[in-house]
């Protein structure tokens, strides 16, 4: 056989001639730590932890600092987000107006936003066509022009791929990650989150499909807006994370969150205030909430947006005559057999706060 045939004749893997040179004797520094880097190699992408010196990951994400806004400082680019408020106030009709925007590349008046164009998927579970249609034409301007990358996406009430999996939730997590590898999009908004529930039990199924939104968000590099409700809330108090239904359990799996507030002071006013944030500092709280009002001057329902002000101006004022009022409510509901559960729900006043004033009003026979 002749050795010297390049077909016959390899190399030894490096790894290999180092533990033979290990085997005859000490070896040098540089070997060393060859050998140690081989030995430890990099972590399989596979496993559910990522070992790395802390220096490093200020290095790796350095050049991540500087996120894009995509809606000013209320949400930024890699984020999960969440966007809520009372029926009725405004949600859909910004966030379609965001994702618009975003689709363009064309910033919303006032807001920082990425200038480049994005593929936007908006995941329409709340209106109809005719009524998504009425928004957005009229008789005289006919229809809006939305930006060409920007998409709606609602049930199709033909799918039976349900049946293949093991539960409603598994899916929907399917058909949410088919959709975004289809279509190439880096944007979602999910309208709203409570409509993807098989159910009515509202915290299990939710707080699932957060933990889901996280692993696709981070898996495909995505930034996504969930919308989700209030329940009915008193308009003489400031909005808080409390008032996100199911708020303990759902905010915690989100990178920001803000609010849209109604303003007693005008009927079509609406403000909009930060509740949580990562990647910037708090701009928009109680003392500089943004103003904005909704219009439909030609073919096109959105937020026009005015200033800052203070929430304080925009709440109801709570006077000794409502203080009474709310008292005999709460009290007539309490002899309608509502539980305490119930009456908080229905009167916007938190639990402890309807429980004390049942027992300061009468006996309370037990509660839910």
């Amino acid at each position: 056989m002749n050795y010297n045939d390049s077909h016959t004749y390899f190399e030894r893997p490096a790894e290999i001639e180092l533990i033979r040179q290990m085997a005859r004797g000490p070896l040098k520094p540089k070997q060393e730590k060859q050998l140690n880097d081989w030995l430890s190699g990099p972590p399989d992408s596979k496993d559910a932890f990522i070992i790395k010196p802390a220096a490093q990951f200020l290095h790796t994400t350095r050049q991540q600092a500087d996120s894009a806004m995509l809606f000013g400082d209320f949400w930024y680019e890699g984020e999960l987000c969440i966007l809520f408020a009372d029926t009725n106030v405004g949600k859909s009709i910004l966030a379609v107006q965001i994702g618009d925007a975003l689709s363009r590349g064309t910033p919303l008046p006032r807001f920082a936003m990425k200038q480049q164009a994005s593929t936007v998927l908006y995941f329409d579970f709340e209106l109809n066509d005719a009524q998504f249609t009425k928004r957005y034409t009229s008789d005289l301007h006919g229809q809006h022009q939305f930006g060409p990358n920007f998409y709606r996406v609602v049930f199709n009430p033909d799918a039976d791929g349900s049946r293949r999996f093991n539960s409603y939730h598994e899916y929907i997590n399917n058909a949410l990650e088919n959709a975004i590898v289809s279509s190439g999009a880096r944007v979602i908004i999910i309208d709203n989150i409570t409509c993807l529930r098989s159910s009515t039990q509202s915290a299990a199924t939710a707080v699932n499909l957060m933990q889901n939104l996280q692993t696709i968000k981070n898996k495909y590099g995505l930034s996504v807006l969930v919308l989700a409700h209030t329940p009915k809330r008193n308009p003489a108090k400031p909005v808080t994370r409390n008032d996100l239904q199911g708020s303990k359990m759902l905010i915690n799996f989100a990178d920001s969150a803000f609010a849209i507030g109604e303003s007693q002071t005008k009927s079509s006013w609406r403000y909009l205030k930060q509740i949580k944030q990562r990647s910037g500092s708090q701009v928009y709280g109680a003392d500089n909430v943004y103003l904005c009002e909704i219009i439909k001057p030609y073919n096109n329902l959105h937020f026009d947006f005015y200033g800052p002000g203070n929430e304080t101006d925009h709440l109801s004022p709570y006077t000794e005559q409502q203080r009474k009022h709310q008292e005999v409510r709460i009290l007539q509901l309490h002899q309608q057999g509502r539980s305490i559960r119930q009456i908080a729900a229905d009167t916007g006043i938190s639990l402890s706060s309807v429980f004390r004033l049942v027992k300061k009003l009468g006996s309370v026979g037990g509660y839910s």
